[in-house]
């Protein structure tokens, strides 16, 4: 779970929340300069890195592995950072660096438009990553026949089901999801393998009838 800025402070030891102070305020200072009506060297040079992006790489060594997701997150949002830099910090970064990116998505002004780190995250089979591909990002901008796939690669990797944004909302009453999550169970069943108990989860909700509209509504 990602952590606020104050959770952090109470963490971190003297030196870490000096260096979040200084990269976020870096971060705050990149995002006035995109805004301004002529923001001089930030137009002039529109593929060069600011400062803040090198601290996101940095950020686990100073601030610790276990607040690096959270640090980076926060450097996202302080920049308010626009698709270029968050794809440049997707492609550029490790894995670790990539799952903050895909966990940040939804607080981010983006729109739909960085759906491909979702796609390109979920063509992959490491779990992290698939975990945070389908969270509420996804739910908000993948459309049904790509959401659908997300579902069938989680139970596929064995990413558990609750990593999915908006489970019960969008499966429920999908008959084709019942129909894909149906031939995956027989595909594993005649492999001999087990069916993941997630799948029955999710196929109990596609089958569920979608409650009618009241007159209110």
């Amino acid at each position: 779970m990602l952590k606020s800025r104050k959770e952090l402070d109470a963490e971190l030891d003297a030196a870490a929340r000096a260096w979040l102070g200084e990269a976020l305020a870096e971060a705050a200072q990149d995002a006035a300069a995109r805004e301004m009506p002529h923001a001089g060297a930030a137009e002039a040079a529109p593929y060069a890195s600011p400062p803040w992006e090198l601290r996101y790489a940095a950020a686990g060594r100073h601030c610790g592995p276990a607040h690096a997701d959270s640090v980076r997150s926060l450097l996202l949002i302080e920049a308010r950072a626009p698709l270029p830099s968050v794809t440049r910090l997707y492609e550029q970064g490790t894995a670790a660096e990539r799952r903050a990116v895909l966990l940040t998505l939804d607080r981010l002004d983006l729109g739909a438009t960085a759906l491909p780190l979702v796609e390109d995250a979920l063509r992959t089979n490491d779990t992290r990553l698939v975990a945070a591909a389908v969270g509420p990002y996804a739910a908000a901008h993948l459309d049904p026949h790509a959401w659908r796939h997300a579902v069938l690669k989680c139970l596929f990797t064995g990413v558990p089901l609750d990593a999915v944004a908006r489970l019960g909302e969008r499966a429920r009453g999908d008959a084709e999801l019942a129909r894909m999550l149906r031939d995956f169970a027989a595909e594993r069943t005649a492999a001999g393998r087990d069916v993941p108990a997630d799948l029955h989860t999710a196929l109990g909700l596609a089958l569920t009838t979608p409650a009618a509209p009241t007159e209110e509504s």
